[in-house]
């Protein structure tokens, strides 16, 4: 068994809770994680996490969405450190972006959270900052609830990188 799983297992409530809701700001489905435990394996966990995030609603989504920065921006309001961290390191490619391509990123952000009242979710893990604009500008065109189906597809995806980063730290 992976250790740090194996310590998880064992970890109080609180903080097998803190290990999740950094991986996913959502608390219900950090708390269906924590008591899913034990979990045995990588694979296992990674099916559980799936499995409670299908089982999540827009007030969940809404939750683990105000975690995340706006890309190119700074730190989200309701981020943890470790969770504000990642955001950091997933978004490293916004450090060496141009300005113009920084400040239409900016313009679509607040377009984006006007239009869909969300802060934009990406995976921007392996991203270009120019591909994460292309895709804003792609989903601008969206209504609101394909949009959020397609947030929270992309929170899932976020929460499975985050998963893997949390076992090897």
């Amino acid at each position: 068994m992976n250790a740090t799983l194996q310590s998880w297992n064992a970890a109080s409530a609180d903080a097998a809770l803190d290990a999740m809701i950094a991986c996913c700001g959502a608390r219900r489905w950090a708390a269906a994680m924590v008591a899913r435990r034990p979990i045995r394996t990588i694979a296992e966990l990674s099916a559980a996490a799936d499995e409670e995030w299908a089982r999540m609603e827009e007030a969940d989504w809404m939750e683990a969405f105000a975690c995340h920065p706006r890309i190119g921006g700074g730190k989200a309001a309701h981020a943890s450190a470790q969770s504000s961290a990642w955001s950091r390191q997933e978004q490293s490619s916004t450090n060496e972006a141009a300005e113009r391509v920084l400040a239409a990123l900016a313009a679509g952000n607040e377009l984006y959270e006007q239009r869909f009242g969300i802060t934009y979710i990406v995976c921007a893990t392996g991203k270009s900052v120019e591909e994460m604009l292309a895709i804003l500008n792609r989903r601008l065109a969206r209504d609101r609830a394909g949009e959020l189906r397609e947030a929270a597809e992309q929170q899932r995806q976020i929460t499975q990188i985050r998963l893997g980063k949390w076992l090897i730290e």
